[in-house]
């Protein structure tokens, strides 16, 4: 039931930002802020595409040689693809999305309690710093490792294995990141929130396997932490 409940509360958030214009319109935002850096990345690594693929193989002269070789030209560029995306997503999140990510999640948490819950925040500057700081442990450095991990993983017999469970691993940490928000809001400790996570890892495994649908992800992730802070709230009473 708890991946289940993942998958439930991700699109029920969805339909809860398409209802509100606030949530909405910061929804847009943060999915052309992710969308801008795709491109830009995507572009770079295209243009490169050849000069890396001769560095993995150069072209064959051989006939079905080229086939493969083309059907290994593709495979790269899809594979290029989704790293340019985690990677754009990454550095969109780190410097622009983490402050999107708490408005939108403070917006949430007023639908449902009719109040935000008072938390001490200091100076604005003083409370970016914070997110930030919280961003780092809780999506950043998991999902760079994830996806070393992946890369490595294609130079082993057992690499769909690898891939699939590195993936999963990035969209369990990715679907953290956003239920983390309200009691990371609140300043409870880190051990705390890590306990969360773990207790109810299936959901967050739920919650996170729409991150990994190829064009749907982006959508996803930019309404995310609507329906991570709906559960929240709902688990917290």
């Amino acid at each position: 039931m708890d991946l289940y409940d993942g998958i439930k509360y991700n699109i029920k958030g969805l339909i809860l930002a398409l209802k509100t214009p606030k949530l909405l319109m910061l929804g847009i935002l943060r999915f052309f802020i992710v969308l801008f850096f795709t491109l830009v990345l995507s572009g770079l690594i295209l243009y490169w595409h050849d000069e890396i693929l001769l560095m993995i193989w150069k072209m064959p002269e051989s006939g079905w040689l080229i086939y493969l070789w083309k059907a290994v030209s593709w495979c790269l560029s899809i594979f290029l693809a989704v790293i340019a995306m985690v990677i754009s997503y990454l550095i969109a999140q780190l410097f622009f999305c983490v402050f999107i990510m708490d408005y939108m999640s403070r917006i949430t948490e007023k639908i449902i309690l009719g109040k935000e819950v008072p938390f001490e925040q200091g100076s604005w500057i003083s409370f970016f710093i914070y997110l930030i700081k919280q961003e780092i442990p809780r999506a950043i450095i998991p999902v760079l490792i994830s996806l070393i991990i992946m890369v490595l993983g294609l130079m082993t017999p057992i690499s769909p294995v690898i891939i699939i469970l590195s993936s999963l691993a990035a969209a369990v940490f990715l679907a953290w990141d956003n239920t983390d928000l309200v009691p990371a809001r609140r300043m409870e400790p880190f051990g705390i929130r890590m306990k969360f996570l773990r207790n109810n890892l299936m959901f967050h495994v739920g919650f996170g396997l729409l991150f990994l649908i190829p064009g749907f992800n982006i959508l996803f992730l930019s309404f995310a932490p609507v329906g991570a802070t709906l559960y929240y709230i709902e688990k917290e009473q």
